[in-house]
């Protein structure tokens, strides 16, 4: 199947790396125009944009800073003159102790949430408007995590959560805005070879992830790319709402 996304400008959060580098690359050899978002990587972001081509820009935020996600939006839409499809997936996944001190646990939640939802919801907010104003068609693809739906270790609580609201209003927007041309999805990964994971295999060991796959392999950003590719073309608009988990066959064990 080919997929031509030229003429699409699509805007990556946390792309210059991880996940977010996989998708930026796979969309970019499809024909998009990538703005890169980075908050302290630039020299991977440039670099980045450099090798994917189309005319792939950087753009520096930090979605931990309420007023960031906005100017950030308005910035590419200036720059590029307009987002035809918004990727958020940035994120963070700051472990605290169900026994640490109400400040320390609180503030590791408002920052998790500050980056993984409240920003997140921003630029759906500022794409929306944009859609809106343009008449016309926009998607938005939302990376959320299989912690959603399954929940987390006590440590990791903030991230579930925040995870979980990314997906109702992933179909809050689906289904508020439908009949506008605007289509939102969710895309659900479990544990993915990036340094996210490797800090929670650090602390946990290596059978914590390994041991709760069915297939014969971690997941790698790589093996988002072609999904988020094909959602981002349009030819999936009619599961428009709908989560797609990619988590290595974790959901079918029974041990």
């Amino acid at each position: 199947m080919y997929i031509n996304l030229s003429g699409l400008n699509i805007l990556i959060t946390g792309a210059s790396r991880g996940i977010g580098k996989a998708l930026a690359t796979k969309l970019a050899e499809a024909g998009a125009t990538i703005a890169v978002h980075y908050n302290k990587n630039v020299r991977e972001a440039e670099n980045l944009c450099h090798i994917i081509g189309n005319e792939s820009r950087p753009f520096q935020a930090d979605l931990s800073k309420p007023e960031e996600a906005g100017k950030l939006f308005e910035r590419v839409v200036l720059e590029m003159g307009s987002v035809e499809v918004l990727i958020n997936n940035a994120g963070v996944a700051t472990p605290v102790g169900i026994m640490s001190s109400e400040d320390d646990w609180t503030k590791a939640w408002n920052e998790t949430m500050q980056v993984n939802l409240t920003s997140a919801a921003v630029l759906c907010k500022k794409a929306v408007e944009h859609f809106l104003k343009k008449k016309s068609s926009g998607r938005i693809i939302n990376i959320s995590s299989r912690a959603a739906f399954k929940g987390e270790r006590a440590d990791y609580m903030a991230y579930a959560a925040s995870k979980a609201g990314l997906v109702a209003l992933t179909k809050s927007i689906a289904s508020a805005y439908g009949k506008d041309g605007v289509k939102a999805f969710v895309v659900a990964p479990g544990f993915v070879r990036t340094d996210m994971a490797r800090d929670f295999i650090d602390k946990y060991g290596e059978e914590a992830t390994q041991n709760d796959v069915s297939l014969e392999r971690m997941t790698e950003p790589k093996d988002l790319a072609p999904l988020v590719t094909f959602i981002a073309s349009g030819m999936a608009d009619h599961s428009t709402g709908a989560t797609f988990d990619i988590n290595a066959g974790s959901y079918m064990r029974s041990d």
